[in-house]
């Protein structure tokens, strides 16, 4: 076969643009693509000199053919080179160019072909798939949570507003809302972000063994200790320390710990010299502190010392939206540490994720998700993959999207019910001044203002 009288039904059947050039640079051939690329019909095109492309990657130096002509012809190769062309109308294209250039029987230039790929599409999707990450939180989240609801976007708000205070935070809510998430977030968030986050989990420690590990002991405190061990409050010494499961420290060692926050010194075991120490106190639990102090189990003094500025991790139930972001960030997670190329999910797999209850909200989420990478080999994970507490028919731990749905709207409102009695209350206290309201919300006064405006506040009627 003659392959010359077929080369132009072999530059057709190539995606990127193609062009042949002569050896001064005069545009010989091209295929639809390239003129779809560049906007010129073939006889506008064709024997036109290739400066009519206007291309950022080329040198040309124009005093003759071949080498004289650019700097292609005396490299001879380029390979992917980011560059610009111009269309026809003006408008910048970015292209991959890639160039050969071809030599006749006595080894003189002949010209050269060039290839095209237009990446400004690619580019334009970067950018958007950038732009949509920073926007929902795709990525690692705000400092690792991840979500774009607005339940989530008031917990964020909330988060940088009393992180930038020295005010005691306490997080509420059910067992794997992310608790400890919020904590680390409300540290890297303020000041103290270059210095010590210390975590205690108060409830795997029996009495002795957590104010060994809160103020440390001296050699010789108690059997065992045979040298001398500083404390995790010593540890946290110009950062915070989060005392996780605080409503399961025993009455005891909750006297001790109220002496340290008022007088910001601690007493290792064993010795009687006081220590001072600068903790930022960040606490949580998934207890009723309140209902403990009625129980006579939780100083009341200790609670409201701790319990200044509340937060309130939202459940997953409460949070529809985001189920599918924090599906596919686990997705992420996964396939970068096993190597699978698993990309998403069914939408009937996702179907059954939407109208699971999820007891045990985004822990149980991301447990899920392991387990499907266990058995998923394909590209997608379907139901077939997930637990079988999370596919199986209606009952108790299934919803219809609906009844999830009324709960969302539920939880909403509610949110805005406290958060306008929590204004108002401020208010009160503030005796109307927005400025002071604000501080003592840990809000700015232009959040108090929109607050007011969107819960329909009027400062006369219902401070009275």
């Amino acid at each position: 076969m003659d392959i010359g009288k077929h080369w132009q039904t072999i530059i057709e059947s190539v995606q990127d643009g193609v062009i042949i050039v002569d050896s001064g640079g005069n545009i010989m051939a091209a295929n639809t693509t390239a003129l779809l690329m560049t906007g010129y019909k073939k006889e506008e095109f064709l024997g036109k000199s290739c400066r009519i492309l206007n291309c950022t990657g080329c040198k040309i130096v124009g005093k003759g053919p071949g080498k004289e002509w650019c700097g292609l012809f005396s490299r001879g190769l380029i390979r992917d080179k980011k560059c610009f062309i111009s269309h026809k109308d003006h408008r910048s294209v970015q292209i991959l160019k890639s160039a050969t250039v071809f030599y006749d029987d006595n080894g003189d230039i002949v010209g050269a072909v060039e290839t095209l790929k237009d990446v400004s599409d690619n580019i334009k999707f970067e950018n958007e798939l950038i732009s949509l990450k920073k926007t929902y939180l795709l990525e690692d989240g705000f400092h690792g949570i991840v979500g774009k609801s607005p339940v989530m976007q008031s917990l964020f708000e909330l988060i940088e507003n009393v992180a930038l205070t020295e005010t005691p935070v306490m997080i509420l809510g059910d067992s794997g809302t992310g608790k400890e998430l919020v904590a680390r977030a409300v540290h890297e968030t303020g000041p103290r972000k270059d210095k010590p986050f210390i975590k205690v989990n108060c409830a795997s420690l029996n009495e002795s063994l957590l104010e060994s590990e809160l103020f440390g002991h001296v050699k010789g405190a108690y059997t065992g200790a045979n040298r001398n061990r500083i404390g995790r409050f010593e540890a946290a010494h110009g950062g915070s320390i989060f005392l996780d499961e605080i409503g399961d420290i025993p009455m005891a060692t909750q006297v001790k710990l109220l002496r340290v926050l008022e007088e910001k010194k601690i007493e290792k075991v064993g010795d009687n010299v006081s220590i001072d120490v600068d903790v930022r106190i960040i606490t949580a639990t998934n207890r009723n502190l309140e209902q403990l102090i009625q129980e006579n189990v939780f100083r009341e003094d200790l609670f409201f010392r701790i319990n200044v500025f509340p937060i309130r991790c939202p459940s997953l139930v409460h949070r529809l939206d985001d189920i599918p972001l924090i599906a596919q960030h686990f997705i992420n997670v996964n396939a970068r540490k096993t190597g699978k190329n698993i990309l998403g999910f069914t939408p009937e797999a996702m179907r059954q994720m939407m109208t699971y209850h999820w007891p045990g909200n985004v822990r149980e989420l991301r447990n899920a998700v392991e387990y499907a990478f266990v058995l998923c080999n394909g590209s997608s994970v379907g139901p077939e993959h997930l637990p079988e507490r999370v596919t199986v028919g209606p009952g108790p731990g299934k919803r219809s999207v609906r009844e999830c749905r009324e709960v969302l709207a539920e939880s909403r409102a509610d949110q805005a019910v406290d958060e306008r009695k929590q204004l108002i209350q401020a208010l009160k206290v503030a005796k109307g001044n927005q400025s002071r309201a604000a501080r003592a919300i840990g809000v700015s006064r232009v959040t108090i203002w929109k607050r007011i405006k969107k819960y329909g506040i009027d400062l006369q009627r219902d401070l009275d």
